[in-house]
């Protein structure tokens, strides 16, 4: 196995998704729900391996039986779960109900949970001696007892590592005012924030992008990109900014969207040996053509069903027949 030149921190959950109610009007007394592997960190580590990075998984994960669904997945796409904790807590759960544009409104059964317990000694044996970028976020930031420890795991990371932070706020587990307690210190350690529109909106109400952006730089986030939907996204790299268009796609649902844009971006950067240390040789180019690759990645995922990112193939060019 390739040694990592991404590694992953975070969660995995189990996402349940409502089936569609029944159209005869009679009430049926039973919920269908079908079960698909997720979470945000989850789902940018999978996006990353099948676009073909080397990528390792830093996850607490149950036995039970959605933590053997987690594993399988994973390791289907090429995940290295070597440094993966096995867990006696149980997997993390969210209901999801699709609204009419296809995006997920969650529910979540996440209370003691495998995901938020690390503990010091669990990361001290986490090797990140071939690791060019380390992604962190979501809810193993937040959530106690864990989130200190992960945060301070970045710090010392931080000194080899660019570290990338996506602090995909849900306010139904974690009142957003935790998330704004915390971000500044989050930029002082983050190189890349990787945030959507609707996270802008619960962290910084009323400003607008350009503004969010210039705040969380002077808090020390060099590069700093707003994903927002069919829009496209904003990347802004020391105030340089740049609009990325969205690619036209047919949506089935925007489920890991966001996820599968922060691993385009990190692939693509990966790719052109940009990561490693404080982003010191990037530049606005770079990023636009990143967030560029990130976009079409991100328009893949919404043309399928559920957090289920493309594979490096279906992001090649079609051959070109030879008459």
């Amino acid at each position: 196995m390739r040694l990592p030149r991404v590694t992953v921190l975070g969660e995995c959950v189990a996402d349940a998704f409502t089936a569609p109610a029944p159209t005869s009007g009679e009430f049926a007394p039973e919920l269908a729900l079908r079960v698909m592997p997720g979470g945000g960190p989850a789902n940018t580590a999978v996006a990353l391996a099948r676009l073909g990075t080397s990528v390792r998984f830093l996850a607490r994960l149950s036995d039970d039986v959605f933590g053997r669904l987690f594993r399988a997945h994973l390791e289907a796409s090429g995940v290295d779960l070597s440094r993966a904790i096995r867990a006696h807590e149980p997997s993390t759960l969210a209901v999801a109900e699709l609204d009419a544009r296809g995006q997920a409104v969650y529910s979540f059964h996440a209370q003691g949970t495998a995901d938020w317990q690390w503990t010091a000694d669990e990361l001290s044996a986490a090797d990140l001696a071939s690791t060019t970028c380390l992604h962190a976020g979501s809810l193993a930031l937040v959530r106690e007892p864990g989130g200190p420890v992960v945060e301070e795991f970045l710090a010392r990371a931080s000194d080899a590592a660019t570290i990338s932070i996506d602090p995909n706020v849900r306010p139904l587990l974690v009142a957003p005012e935790v998330y704004r307690a915390r971000l500044q210190r989050w930029c002082a350690l983050a190189d890349i924030l990787r945030l959507s529109e609707d996270d802008l909106e619960l962290l910084l109400p009323g400003y607008s992008v350009e503004r969010a952006c210039d705040v969380w730089h002077t808090a020390g986030a060099r590069l700093v990109v707003v994903t927002r939907g069919e829009r496209g996204a904003t990347a802004s790299l020391d105030g340089d900014r740049a609009a990325v268009p969205a690619p036209p796609t047919e949506v089935v649902d925007t489920v890991g969207a966001g996820d599968s844009f922060t691993a385009g971006l990190l692939h693509h950067l990966d790719a052109r040996g940009l990561l490693g240390g404080r982003l010191t040789d990037l530049r606005m180019d770079d990023v636009a053509e990143a967030c560029a690759f990130a976009a079409r990645v991100a328009a893949l995922t919404c043309s399928a069903s559920g957090p289920n990112p493309p594979w490096e193939s279906q992001l090649r060019p079609p051959a070109t027949a030879v008459g």
